[in-house]
């Protein structure tokens, strides 16, 4: 079920009356049998690997301390059966593609069969999730959670199911197992948190989607110049207000009823002024799993610079493939990781500058090292970005030319008009008001404290916003959360 369609606001009001209708005893069961109905609404076979994953954790779980001697076979278990469920529904094809590939490439007369599959959507976020469970309960952070219920809640838990936040079990656990009283405050403020995750999404997202990077993406060879450059930029911006719109709206509906999600984006755009720093603000959740999971157990910066340099080209190779089973990703991680470490090769401060034109100069430069890293998050191929990175130089010596012959295809061969193009910097504007409002203190707190007048001027012209400028229509379902492909 999608968080912008119409059978979920139906959805959620109805659980949101009936949470704080019924007692706290029969809470938990009513969110369960809710999030799985959520998941349902797609694919009603893939509940069973859900099921799956949440029996084999919570058993393993239990197991590693009633039999301590068999903790390392039990997390082995564990990591085998969720990692295999991944492996097989994601990587199965890709894998024998390569192969296929190699075997070729020197002459063997190998060809992998290509099977079937079908993506079951959120399988790899809450195959990490609850991994992270079962490796703190192995490393002896965390006691295991002996009610089914509350386990299986965690894991399907319907705001972050299918595109997290990946919540720790530490911070989810707790909060899932205390009655939660109707709080007014939460509620507003969550109502407020969905109306912004939804003008991300549907207008920010949508609209930057359908106007330019769709166009210029699935027809490249009509272009080439400033255009690709812009298109690269817009969607920059997509992936940013998309999956962040879906963090939004998941951890206001939480907070509604009194759960509090980790937060996920903080401006990672308008204020990165390293790689580093970017990766400290860009889905952090994710980020935050593979330094603790993956990049430390490795070894972290505790075994020399040479080998740090190792183990973060490795964290973002996984990093990458986590993303998609395309090499293009695969390519976008390991430049994640060439950025960071040379970052740290020249010894690259943690703080901005503090002179106002370097700061601005690190932010730009940062965006623009991740926006061409995006090439290859966006194309379908490493062959096509290769395309975009070439064509997008083509005119670049006359600088202004450049610049105009950009405009200009904006408006001819993309027939954007000026109300098209003063929608977007203004949505775009909106956009970094509300994050350098949310950069110095919280952006919504700070308008609830305003003068009732203005707050409630500003309530409605945003859901005006989302209601006028919003992606509606047939064909709905293509402009689907990206991250749900993942």
């Amino acid at each position: 079920m999608l968080f912008n369609s119409l059978s979920f606001l139906i959805f959620f009001p109805c659980v949101f009356v009936l949470y704080y209708a019924l007692p706290f005893r029969l809470r938990k069961y009513m969110l369960l049998a809710s999030s799985y109905y959520f998941y349902m609404c797609w694919k009603p076979e893939f509940i069973v690997l859900i099921l799956f994953s949440t029996l084999v954790d919570y058993c393993c779980g239990l197991g590693m301390v009633r039999y301590p001697r068999w903790k390392k076979w039990l997390l082995a278990l564990s990591l085998t059966m969720n990692l295999g469920l991944l492996f097989f529904f994601k990587y199965l094809n890709f894998f024998g593609e390569t192969l296929t590939a190699l075997c070729r490439a020197v002459s063997i007369p190998f060809s992998a069969p290509a099977l079937n599959i079908i993506l079951p959507v959120g399988i790899s976020f809450y195959t990490f999730q609850t991994l992270s469970y079962t490796i703190d309960v192995y490393r002896g952070r965390l006691k295991p959670e002996r009610d089914f219920i509350t386990f299986a809640l965690f894991v399907s838990f319907f705001p972050q199911l299918v595109a997290g936040p990946i919540e720790k079990a530490s911070n989810l656990l707790p909060q899932l197992k205390v009655e939660h009283p109707f709080d007014y405050k939460n509620v507003t403020w969550g109502a407020k948190l969905m109306v912004w995750g939804f003008f991300k999404k549907m207008v920010v997202a949508d609209q930057l989607a359908v106007l330019i990077v769709d166009p210029v993406y699935l027809h490249l060879g009509d272009y080439e110049g400033g255009i690709l450059v812009v298109a690269t930029c817009a969607f920059a911006f997509q992936i940013y207000c998309d999956f962040g719109g879906y963090s939004d709206i998941a951890r206001g509906c939480a907070r509604m009823m009194g759960v509090d999600l980790m937060v996920n984006f903080k401006s990672p755009y308008f204020f990165s002024h390293s790689i580093g720093n970017y990766w400290q603000r860009n889905h952090i959740s994710l980020s935050q799993w593979f330094t603790e999971y993956v990049y430390i157990p490795l070894g972290g910066s505790r075994k020399g610079r040479m080998k740090q340099y190792w183990f973060t080209t490795i964290t973002f190779f996984l990093s990458g493939l986590w993303h998609g089973a395309e090499w293009s990703f695969v390519v976008w991680g390991l430049l994640q990781a060439v950025y960071l470490n040379l970052e740290r090769l020249f010894h690259r401060p943690k703080e901005p500058p503090k002179s106002p034109p370097l700061h601005l100069l690190a932010i730009l430069t940062t965006f623009g090292l991740s926006c061409f890293s995006l090439i290859f998050f966006r194309a379908a191929s490493i062959a096509e970005a290769l395309y975009v990175v070439r064509r997008s130089l083509w005119g670049i010596g006359s600088p202004a030319l450049y610049c105009k012959t950009a405009l200009g295809q904006l408006v001819t061969a993309l027939d954007l008009g000026a109300a098209e193009i003063a929608m977007l910097l203004g949505v775009l504007l909106l956009l970094f008001l509300f994050d350098l409002a949310d950069e110095k203190t919280d952006a919504i707190a700070m308008v609830s404290r305003w003068p009732a007048v203005i707050r409630w001027a500003c309530y409605l012209g945003l859901v005006l916003i989302v209601l006028v400028f919003g992606i509606y229509g047939p064909g709905y379902d293509v402009r689907a959360f990206a991250y749900f492909a993942f």
